[in-house]
C-alpha cells in the first residue's frame, strides 16, 4: 500500500495540507537529501578541502622524473594488465565500465535518508521505496518489515544506485561517529544487474564517503552468500574495532559472520583500480628497461644433479659483476662433521634444562585448542634432534632460526603471565649463551 501510494501522482501524501492536518500543525516526517557524489560531480559550491587537495594519488619512492618519463610512453591504459592475470583483468575491466557509466550519467551515487526536521521529497521516497523493494527482494531470508524499519529510520542512510531513474542497489548503513566506526546492514544490487562491476563502485563511493566524514572502519555480519563478495571489497574477520567499543550498538545476526574493514585516507577508492594499472605499466617498463641492460647470461647451475648440495655464493658465475660482496667474517664451521659435534652438544644441553620441558615435544592439539590456527610454523626438541641426525642443519643459522622459532611460538601463544612464556624466556637466554661459547656468534 505503501508503495502504491508513492508512485500514485494523486496521492494525498504528497499535499502539504494533509501532512500539517495530519500532525495537528507540524510536519511530522520528511525525506532530505544528503548527495554525496565522487570526483566530477562534486557540488561546484562545495570547494575541494586543502586536505582532499593533497591526498597522495600515487605512492611510492621512485624518483617522480623517471615515474614522468615513463608514464610518457604509456598509450593504451586500457591494455594495461597482461593476459597471464585474466582473473585480475575481467575485475578490473568491470569496475572501469561503471565508471565510466558513472561518468557519462547513466548511473549515478546518491546518499539518502529519512528525515524528521524538512517538508516531503517525492523523488526521495519513491527511492527509499525502492531500496526497500531491492533489498526485501535480494535478501529473501531477512523480514520485510524489518528490512522496511531499517531503510526509513532518520538513525540510518543508504547510500542508492539510480540507473534511468529508478533505484537498482544500494548500501545501508548507520554511522556511530563517537564509537569510530559504522554498521553496513544491508547491501544489494537487483540480479538482472549484477555482474557488471556495480558492487564494488558502490562500496569504493561509501569508503569516500566515510573518509571524508573521517570514520575509518566498517563492520557488518555477512551470511555465508555475502562473505565472498566482503572479502573482495578488503572485509576480514579479523576485526580493528575494539570489542568494547561495538558491543551494544550493533545487533547480532544468529548464523552471520562478524566482518570488518579498516580504510586507508590516502586511498581514493573509486580511483584505485586505474591506480593500480597505471603502477602495474610503470613497473613492467622499469623492469624492461633493467633487463635491457643486461649483457651476459649465464648457464644455469648443473652441479646440484651431480648430488652437491651447498657451493659458496661466490662462485656463482656472475654474481660478483652484480656488485655483490660477502658480508664480513663468516662464523660457519667449514667441517660438516665439527658443526654436526658443536650442534648437538648444543642441543643437548639446551634439552637438559629445566625449562626445556614445555618444549621436548610437537604441542598436541587436545592440549591447546587452536594453537595449530595461531602458529603457522610450529618447531619443538624432537623434531630438531630429528633433523640434526639427518644433516639437515648445514649452517649455523638453519639451527639457530628452528631453535629460534619454538621461544617465538610460545610466546605468541601464550599470555606474558604463564608458566610457558616465562620458561621460553629463560631457555632463550641459556641457549645464545652456549652458542657464544661454541663461537657461532659475537660474544
Amino acid at each position: 500500500m505503501l508503495e502504491e501510494e508513492v508512485y500514485s501522482h494523486n496521492s494525498p501524501i504528497w499535499s502539504e495540507d494533509f501532512m500539517v492536518r495530519l500532525s495537528g500543525g507540524q510536519i511530522p516526517t520528511d525525506l532530505t537529501l544528503c548527495t554525496y557524489v565522487g570526483g566530477e560531480k562534486r557540488k561546484s559550491s562545495e570547494p575541494l578541502s586543502h586536505e582532499d587537495s593533497k591526498r597522495p594519488r600515487v605512492v611510492g619512492d621512485i624518483p617522480m622524473e623517471l615515474i614522468n618519463e615513463v608514464m610518457s610512453t604509456i598509450t593504451d591504459p586500457t591494455a594495461m594488465l597482461g593476459p597471464e592475470t585474466s582473473l585480475l583483468s575481467a575485475h578490473s575491466a568491470r569496475d572501469e565500465a561503471a565508471r565510466l557509466e558513472e561518468r557519462r550519467g547513466v548511473i549515478e551515487f546518491h546518499v539518502i535518508g529519512n528525515s524528521l526536521n524538512q517538508k516531503p521529497n517525492k523523488k526521495i521516497l519513491m527511492w527509499l521505496v525502492g531500496l526497500q523493494n531491492v533489498f526485501s527482494h535480494q535478501l529473501p531470508r531477512m523480514p520485510k518489515e524489518y528490512i522496511t524499519r531499517l531503510v526509513f529510520d532518520p538513525k540510518h542512510k543508504t547510500l542508492s544506485l539510480i540507473k534511468d531513474g529508478r533505484v537498482i542497489g544500494g548500501i545501508c548503513f548507520r554511522m556511530f561517529p563517537t564509537q569510530g566506526f559504522t554498521e553496513i546492514v544491508f547491501c544489494a544490487v537487483t540480479s538482472n544487474e549484477q555482474v557488471k562491476g556495480y558492487g564494488t563502485h558502490l562500496m569504493n563511493h561509501l569508503k569516500e564517503y566515510h573518509i571524508k566524514h573521517e570514520i575509518l572502519n566498517f563492520l557488518t555480519y555477512a551470511d555465508e552468500y555475502a562473505i565472498g563478495y566482503f572479502k573482495k571489497q578488503g572485509f576480514s574477520k579479523d576485526i580493528k574495532v575494539p570489542k568494547s567499543k561495538y558491543v551494544g550498538y550493533i545487533k547480532d545476526y544468529e548464523g552471520a559472520t562478524l566482518m570488518g574493514c579498516e580504510l586507508n585516507p590516502c586511498i581514493p577508492y573509486t580511483e584505485f583500480s586505474v591506480i593500480i594499472k597505471k603502477q602495474k605499466e610503470i613497473i613492467k617498463k622499469l623492469i624492461e628497461r633493467k633487463q635491457a641492460q643486461i649483457r651476459k647470461v649465464y648457464p644455469g647451475l648443473s652441479c646440484f644433479k651431480e648430488g652437491v648440495r651447498q657451493i659458496a655464493i661466490e662462485s656463482i658465475p656472475g654474481i660478483r659483476e652484480t656488485g655483490w660482496k660477502p658480508l664480513g667474517k663468516s662464523k660457519e664451521l667449514k667441517d660438516p662433521d665439527q658443526l654436526y659435534s658443536t650442534l648437538k652438544n648444543i642441543l643437548q644441553q639446551v634439552k637438559s634444562h629445566q625449562n626445556a620441558w614445555p618444549f621436548m615435544e610437537p604441542v598436541k592439539k587436545n592440549e591447546a585448542p587452536g594453537y595449530y590456527q595461531v602458529i603457522r610454523f610450529p618447531m619443538d626438541l624432537k623434531t630438531m634432534s630429528e633433523r640434526l641426525k639427518s644433516r639437515y642443519y648445514t649452517t649455523r643459522k638453519l639451527f639457530m632460526a628452528d631453535m629460534q622459532r619454538i621461544f617465538t611460538n610460545c610466546r605468541e601463544y601464550n599470555p606474558p603471565e604463564s608458566e610457558y612464556y616465562k620458561c621460553a624466556n629463560l631457555l632463550e637466554k641459556f641457549f645464545y649463551t652456549k652458542i657464544k661459547e661454541a663461537g657461532l656468534i659475537d660474544k
